[in-house]
């Protein structure tokens, strides 16, 4: 029989381990890619996760991550932890998170399950936690960013699955890297609607103003472009819509 502390660390690495899982097969451009109006994108959701982690089993307990996260200083642009600059490779950030995971786990093995911290960035009345908290909320922040990988996974190329090992998709399936995939249906577009709303919204849901459509006529095909839509907060314009 496994220990409770056992029990939730495994729940979060099959967390960890379905987020990269959703990169496999992809292009530096794909990875980057924005399909819904927040902007959100595979390489950035990963980013976002690494660095949140990093805090949470780190500075929390005394124990902070020893690599610099210039995304989360005071002057950095906003949410730029949500997307991955042109520079930083899928492998930067890929090791970043791996990095993390390490310096995260050795807390885990540390501490105890009631053993103390407080959260520096929470209400102070309210940010004294423990071990067994910050486990249980690091598996509800991966698994929740882990379903929105899913969706951006599947608009991109229609790949489906929960983890490398068990698809969980009922019916029958292609299995293999990178994902199964449900259909042979083209990947799905958004539709007209979201995208007419898009132009009339003052300011986005993750804080970039709408900027209009920030890709050359023909859509971005290159890491650099795939960046510029998603630092705008994302684009539903045909040309970032469509291959």
């Amino acid at each position: 029989m496994t220990s409770p502390k056992a029990d939730l660390h495994r729940y979060l690495q099959h967390g960890r381990d379905a987020l990269l899982w959703k990169l496999d097969g992809l292009s530096e451009y794909d990875v980057r890619r924005p399909l819904v109006p927040t902007g959100t994108n595979l390489l950035g959701v990963i980013k976002h996760v690494a660095s949140v982690e990093a805090g949470y089993f780190g500075d929390t307990f005394g124990r902070p991550f020893p690599e610099p996260l210039p995304w989360f200083a005071a002057d950095a642009e906003d949410n730029a932890d949500m997307w991955a600059t042109a520079e930083q490779s899928r492998e930067d950030i890929v090791g970043l998170y791996r990095r993390v995971w390490a310096h995260s786990d050795a807390t885990i093995e540390a501490l105890e399950l009631d053993s103390p911290g407080r959260v520096p960035w929470w209400n102070p009345e309210t940010n004294t936690v423990t071990l067994h908290r910050i486990l249980v909320h690091m598996i509800a922040e991966t698994h929740r960013h882990a379903g929105h990988a899913d969706l951006v996974r599947e608009l991109i190329d229609g790949a489906v699955g929960m983890r490398a090992d068990a698809t969980n998709i009922p019916g029958p399936t292609r299995t293999g890297p990178p994902c199964a995939t449900a259909s042979s249906r083209p990947p799905a577009t958004p539709p007209a609607e979201p995208r007419r709303r898009l132009a009339s919204l003052r300011r986005l849901p993750y804080g970039r103003p709408g900027q209009g459509h920030p890709a050359a006529v023909q859509g971005p095909r290159t890491p650099s472009e795939a960046v510029t839509c998603a630092r705008a907060a994302g684009c539903f314009a045909p040309q970032c819509v469509k291959q």
